[in-house]
């Protein structure tokens, strides 16, 4: 937990659990995963197990003790909704989240199908304010009176190349949220967002997302998303980014009026450091294949690009940074099933 983080998009981290296990590509090179190794069995720090699943119980209150309202990224050092995690921990959760009305939460997964089980589950929502009442003293609330989704809860998913995205992203449009995000880093291939959400229905009908979606203009705003962040990866093993991969999630969400935010290049800059340095490497903006320098393909398709380090390659993209937040929008609608 940090009452203060580096992590461009957010201000603080809460880790009501900690540890993970890897699900997809993105997850090759695990930053979270990296700092618990660094510190295991080092006596006074919390990874004392490595990188293993735990549950924090101690750590449950410290969002309410915080009193300047702020954005808190959950868990950034596992996964909420991992299947290690009992449902009733995920409620506790959600209980001090509701607690705390002054915070805006922004929740993160690859867990993309347990997210949307539980919080389409009037069963779970009905923990959650009974662990309210029970655990903060907040006033129980009859069933017709529960705020659901939670209006100060951001739900994101991460997609790192395009079949990730077309697995994910529809089940965080099932998933009722007042914000929904989702975070491209690292990215290791081109994602048209458009596919992505199409899957969910049809572009005219909407099919199962016509109750989630803003009524009109919703086709604009890709059904529902609110926020893309895009990121390259970077630390040991680090795998470069095409820049165009970049450039079109930027484009597509101008073109949606959906918030943008680029959080970095990462080890790789496809700028010259200098100019009699040849580039390290040549990355494919289709495939994100890579080949050595002494192979340079002749196709416009590949770009050179050179390891400076996460600093050095910086954020700037053509020129400018790209730093929107989704506005904070009230929760949607309910469908007749109670989702949103």
């Amino acid at each position: 937990m940090s009452a203060r983080s580096a992590i461009e998009w957010t201000d603080a981290t809460w880790n009501p659990v900690t540890g993970c296990t890897k699900v997809s590509p993105g997850c090759d090179h695990c930053y979270a995963e990296t700092f618990a190794e660094r510190w295991r069995g080092v006596p006074g720090h919390h990874f004392e197990r490595g990188f293993d699943l735990v549950l924090r119980p101690e750590r449950l209150g410290q969002p309410l003790g915080w009193r300047a309202p702020r954005r808190v990224f959950v868990n950034s050092m596992s996964d909420l909704f991992h299947p290690g995690v009992p449902a009733e921990h995920i409620a506790r959760v959600f209980a001090v989240m509701l607690a705390a009305p002054r915070h805006t939460f922004q929740v993160l997964t690859k867990r993309h199908a347990r997210m949307r089980s539980l919080l389409r589950d009037s069963r779970f929502t009905a923990a959650v304010y009974e662990r309210a009442a029970a655990d903060h003293g907040l006033a129980p609330v009859a069933a017709p009176y529960r705020r659901w989704p939670l209006p100060n809860v951001w739900l994101g998913v991460s997609a790192e190349n395009q079949p990730w995205a077309e697995r994910r992203i529809p089940a965080l449009i099932e998933t009722p949220a007042a914000v929904r995000f989702v975070s491209a880093e690292p990215l290791l291939g081109p994602i048209d967002l458009t596919r992505a959400v199409w899957t969910c229905g049809s572009q005219r009908g909407h099919g199962l997302t016509a109750s989630y979606v803003h009524a009109g203009g919703c086709c604009d705003r890709f059904h529902g998303l609110d926020w893309v962040i895009s990121g390259g990866e970077s630390g040991p093993g680090a795998r470069p980014a095409h820049p165009h991969w970049f450039r079109n999630l930027r484009d597509q969400c101008a073109a949606a009026g959906v918030a943008y935010f680029h959080k970095q290049h990462g080890a790789y800059t496809w700028q010259t450091p200098s100019p009699h340095r040849s580039p390290d490497l040549y990355v494919c903006a289709e495939t994100g294949q890579t080949v050595p320098a002494d192979h340079a393909p002749a196709t416009r398709t590949w770009a050179g690009v050179w390891r400076v380090g996460k600093k050095a390659a910086g954020r700037v993209l053509d020129g400018r940074t790209h730093n929107a937040m989704p506005a904070h929008l009230p929760a949607r609608p309910a469908n007749r099933d109670g989702a949103a």
